[in-house]
């Protein structure tokens, strides 16, 4: 068995997932996609020092900012990391907010049409001449089940969700639904389900949190690594939104509510993903009883 803790942005997820862990003596593995960034620790939230020092987390700060990773790897790594903890006889917690990485872990990859080279020309091209927010509106008219866990910044599975639906006819969505899914693991999934509005309001206060404590210091020191604002890291939620401050185009107080905005944009987006997915316990986190999902999961 492994349990998944999933939920929206600054939902209180990884509170919930350390209470858990403490009592099964387990490990979290992590399913959050910019926290597998090195050096960029603000601005993701990650777990602190010391509880990453109270309870082992895998895979954060694995890649840095210039890197890619994908929902491939991630499936690849966690199973290896699962096998390593159901052999010392743990019960794996995965947690975050990253919705696709969890469903290629349950469900496996996609199995995908091959690459036309010469339609996928045609859609750079397209990129080129008419810009990524074009592209992206396209993709989630056609597909907005996929659009809703694609960044509006990430040309790659943009242009690959148009690429599938322009060959086949179909979204990758629809081409997910047709083929047979069948769990790979044994899990128990709670959904951690804040109401809308004090979601809203957690992610502001968090936002304003984070820029205390030196997001902008953060950002600074990431840029005199030499990496770049297209880079998948800068170019993440929660960076990307200080490019304009950075080049004195808007005030701190302008780009900290664009970011903040940004966040509970990609809230609802997680949200209406979660609403199309089954879980064995959805609850507010207040609500949460780590007893009952304790008897509940060894029984």
């Amino acid at each position: 068995m492994i349990i998944t803790i999933e939920g929206p942005t600054a939902a209180g997820k990884s509170a919930i997932a350390l209470q858990l862990a403490k009592a099964l003596n387990t490990d979290i593995v992590n399913c959050d996609s910019r926290q597998i960034y090195k050096y960029m620790d603000i601005g993701t939230a990650k777990p602190s020092v010391a509880e990453r020092q109270a309870v082992s987390h895998h895979l954060i700060d694995i890649i840095t900012p210039d890197q890619s990773y994908n929902a491939g790897l991630f499936a690849r790594d966690a199973d290896a990391i699962i096998r390593t903890l159901k052999d010392q006889g743990k019960i794996p917690i995965i947690c975050g907010g990253t919705g696709l990485y969890v469903k290629v872990l349950l469900e496996g990859l996609f199995q995908h049409p091959p690459h036309d080279p010469a339609l996928r020309e045609e859609l750079h091209q397209e990129l080129v001449e008419k810009g990524i927010a074009h592209m992206y509106q396209l993709l989630s008219e056609i597909d907005p089940d996929f659009a809703q866990n694609v960044s509006a910044n990430d040309p790659q599975r943009i242009l690959r969700g148009l690429e599938v639906y322009r060959a086949t006819g179909k979204s990758i969505s629809q081409h997910w639904a047709q083929q047979k899914r069948e769990s790979r693991y044994q899990a128990y999934r709670i959904l951690i389900n804040p109401p809308r509005q004090s979601l809203y309001e957690k992610i502001n206060l968090r936002l304003g949190s984070m820029l205390k404590s030196g997001l902008i210091d953060e950002i600074e020191g990431l840029l005199q690594q030499c990496y770049k604002w297209t880079d998948p890291g800068l170019n993440s939620l929660g960076y990307k939104e200080f490019k304009a401050y950075f080049e004195g185009e808007v005030s701190l107080a302008e780009a900290g509510e664009k970011a903040a905005q940004h966040h509970r944009n990609y809230a609802k987006r997680q949200l209406t993903w979660y609403r199309k997915q089954r879980f064995d316990l959805a609850t507010e986190p207040q609500s949460f009883n780590l007893s009952d999902v304790i008897r509940t999961i060894q029984a």
